[in-house]
């Protein structure tokens, strides 16, 4: 099976000068800061995931890609490569989740991830796939508010118009880690919906907005997933101290992390940064096979 990470340095200057120049929104530090810890991601692959065949990084622009990064191996998808022209440039990712299918040499069996998530313990090959099927648990939900459960409500709905199935108040939710994704079954979504999908793509994030959710739900409702959770610990930094975040990644329990950025004064944002980036040398000391 392959990987494919989602990645986005906001202090590329090109990359701040195409987001100016194509959108009216401030940009939300949040989501686009670089915490430094992509290589520790891929050293946590290269160490407990070493089944994992290819890795691709797909970024915006050749200047996102680290000075450090070996790209013999660690293979740059750029958006233009899988996006319609006419929906770039980009910088929400739920246009660019609904296009990752469609890298070209990419497995049939392949895993999402966010850049925020990191393998802290050895994991199997049947811990995200078998027999053919996804591995990842589904909540179900009733109540729709906010932006993001907006977007899992549209995906939900048309992973069941494109299947023939009636509407229904409750939607599914999978699991916040990284998902299991068949090739096959999103390209045969992508062909029934794809008028649906390119109307519903925008340059940053809506509540009309599709996500990889739709490719999911879509195979959980044809028999695709097992509903199972993956072994993952969540850690929003809103909640947590150095002290804490440290202790977790040098002594785990779960096989992932998830670190999710929120709004945070600058001193609090170092403090747990130099935390995270000590904690993450100490555990994986010695390059992968992604750097130079």
């Amino acid at each position: 099976m392959d990987i494919v990470i989602t990645y986005v340095d906001g202090n590329d200057p090109i990359w701040k000068a195409d987001y100016e120049k194509h959108t009216n929104v401030p940009v939300m530090e949040k989501r686009f800061r670089d915490w430094g810890t992509l290589k520790y991601l891929l050293r946590g692959i290269e160490v407990n995931m070493p089944f994992i065949r290819n890795v691709y990084l797909v970024v915006s622009h050749p200047s996102q890609v680290p000075q450090w990064a070996d790209t013999d191996n660690l293979k740059i998808v750029l958006h233009k490569d899988i996006i319609p022209e006419d929906h770039l440039p980009t910088f929400n990712c739920n246009p660019i989740e609904m296009h990752l299918h469609r890298i070209e040499g990419l497995d049939e069996e392949y895993l999402y991830f966010n850049d925020d998530l990191y393998p802290l313990r050895p994991s199997k090959p049947s811990d995200f796939f078998r027999d053919g099927k996804g591995v990842l648990k589904f909540s179900r939900h009733y109540f729709v508010s906010g932006m993001y459960k907006h977007i899992c409500k549209n995906s939900d709905t048309y992973a069941r118009k494109a299947l023939g199935m009636p509407s229904s108040l409750a939607f599914i939710r999978p699991q916040h880690t990284c998902t299991a994704m068949l090739k096959s079954q999103c390209e045969e979504l992508y062909s029934k919906m794809e008028p649906i999908i390119l109307k519903s793509l925008t340059r940053t994030r809506t509540a009309e907005n599709l996500n990889q959710y739709l490719f999911l739900d879509y195979q959980y409702y044809k028999g695709l997933m097992i509903d199972e959770k993956i072994s993952n610990k969540h850690f929003s930094v809103a909640l947590t101290s150095p002290q804490k975040l440290e202790a977790y990644i040098l002594n785990p329990d779960r096989n992932l992390l998830c670190v999710n950025d929120v709004r945070l004064s600058e001193s609090k944002y170092e403090a747990l940064r130099e935390a995270m980036l000590r904690a993450m040398q100490t555990r994986f000391p010695e390059k992968s096979r992604f750097e130079k």
